[in-house]
């Protein structure tokens, strides 16, 4: 297929390469130009500008937040079409994998059908080392002839895809709330080790016991990997996209008028690892703050 990918962080340029090994065509594009030059020696074609990432089949946006997104899809203020939303031809699609509010997802499936362009909603789980081998997760929802369009892509970017039903916004909401579930783990994660290391018990036997038994779970082996060696740097999903997310399904919560005390926990984790300068940091170096806590650690400097 012929694609257009836009944001070349570190899970899109993996994306993206998994794209190019597949056979598919790739042209990419990014803010900061660099960030393709690796690409475009794996064969993809770099675009200069937004709508030349628009002319394929598919356009794929991987970016940070609302803001990025709504300044990619809808144009600069006053741009006249220079967005994606005015680039994309009648009938094409636009997948997005970004991690964004459930208003911003609403927002841009109403403004695609009123275009006449499709709209998928494919958020994706999993870490840059899983985006780079293909083994992401993915959530999608949208019109069945369109998933079933972008299915070729979803193979060679995951190792499986589960389809949640024909509004978009839907798979928006499920990956806020698997976000929601990993900081919860990661906060329970790093109280327990908290507790064990006052105790003066060694926090690597501890996680092999724990994932050796009953939480023999990928998101526990690797978060309580990086707890245990605390190995927050080069950070793999950044303490500020954590934050970010957290306020997201709050808001989302808010909207629906369900409570999650856990999640406005978490928020205020994320705000103070923040505030203490750990903005370069993997998210799980809220594990700092029960460690701190605990008589424990220093915050982030």
């Amino acid at each position: 297929m012929k694609v257009g990918f836009i944001g070349l962080g570190k899970m899109g340029t993996g994306m993206a390469g998994s794209l190019l090994r597949a056979g598919h065509q790739v042209t990419v594009y990014n803010r900061t130009p660099a960030k393709a030059q690796a690409l475009v020696k794996q064969g993809a074609s770099y675009a200069a500008t937004v709508a030349e990432a628009c002319r394929g089949e598919v356009v794929i946006t991987m970016l940070a937040d609302d803001s990025a997104v709504e300044s990619v899809v809808f144009g600069a203020p006053g741009g006249l079409g220079d967005g994606l939303m005015g680039s994309l031809e009648k009938g094409r699609i636009h997948l997005s994998s970004s991690t964004i509010s459930v208003a911003l997802s609403e927002r841009m499936t109403a403004a695609h059908a009123a275009k006449g362009q499709g709209f998928v909603s494919a958020p994706v789980f999993g870490r840059p080392e899983a985006a780079a081998a293909a083994k992401l997760f993915i959530a999608v929802a949208g019109a069945s002839h369109e998933v079933e369009a972008c299915q070729p892509l979803f193979e060679a970017m995951g190792q499986r895809t589960f389809r949640f039903g024909g509004n978009p916004p839907d798979a928006t909401l499920i990956k806020l709330s698997g976000n929601f579930l990993i900081s919860s783990v990661i906060e329970a994660l790093s109280e327990a080790m908290a507790l064990v290391g006052k105790a003066g018990l060694d926090q690597h036997q501890y996680l092999d016991f724990l994932t050796s038994t009953l939480f023999n779970a990928p998101v526990y082996k690797t978060y309580g990997g990086l707890i245990a060696d605390k190995k927050f740097e080069p950070a793999g999903f950044a303490a500020p996209l954590g934050f970010k997310d957290n306020r997201l399904v709050l808001a989302a919560a808010e909207t629906l008028r369900v409570p999650l005390p856990l999640a406005s926990l978490i928020y205020n984790r994320f705000l103070t690892l923040l505030a203490h300068g750990g903005e370069a940091l993997d998210w799980s170096a809220i594990s700092q703050l029960a460690a701190e806590d605990a008589g424990q650690a220093r915050r982030a400097a």
